[in-house]
């Protein structure tokens, strides 16, 4: 089974959105660098169908493309994907994608896309490693992503610490309100107008 990592861009207040689910500055260091992230010999990043222009800080790069390469499922919640329509099939890194909702795929939607919509987050996580083999389960941190930590199923935390102070919104860890006890971060990589962490969960 590959790893479960819960992963989100994240403000230094610890919120993933505004309170509309506006990601504001959150995103604007994967579009100010100038290293397009290339994944095999020579295919730039794009999963748009267009050109993405995503372009990274150099310091970012290597670490960016090595996680969006290991990807094989991402875990999200439906009020994501009702937010950004699914990506409209086409997610941003690995191959699947897994749903936690109680309601099922809207009818007709993408039907060629592998996206599976699952009650419960057990299950969730069950078929999403069941999809992604030995690859990363990537899970969007939020509501979701909270119940999944509470439930004792995600390995690591990772985050992208952005320099800004949202005050409010759409917390990084939910609603969660018990403590959970992270290793100390094993990635610590400074960039510009971003920091990586990852930490192995106790």
């Amino acid at each position: 089974m590959g790893t479960v990592i819960m992963h989100s861009v994240v403000s230094v207040d610890g919120f993933i959105a505004n309170d509309k689910g506006e990601v504001g500055p959150l995103h604007e260091w994967y579009f100010s660098g100038d290293t397009p992230i290339v994944i095999g010999e020579d295919d730039q990043y794009d999963h748009s169908g267009a050109d993405s222009g995503i372009k990274v800080p150099p310091a970012s790069a290597d670490y960016v493309r090595s996680t969006w390469e290991s990807i094989g499922t991402i875990v999200m919640g439906r009020n994501l994907f009702d937010q950004v329509d699914g990506w409209e099939g086409n997610p941003p890194a690995g191959d699947h994608v897994v749903v936690v909702s109680h309601r099922p795929k809207p009818e007709g939607w993408h039907p060629e896309a592998s996206y599976h919509f699952i009650d419960g987050v057990a299950a969730a996580i069950n078929k999403a490693q069941e999809l992604a083999g030995d690859r990363i389960v990537a899970v969007n941190a939020g509501e979701a992503g909270a119940q999944i930590l509470t439930a004792g199923l995600v390995d690591e935390v990772a985050m992208d610490v952005v320099p800004v102070v949202f005050g409010s919104g759409r917390r990084y860890f939910g609603g969660i309100n018990e403590q959970h006890l992270l290793e100390d971060p094993h990635v610590v990589i400074q960039s510009e107008g971003v920091l990586h962490l990852r930490f192995k969960v106790r």
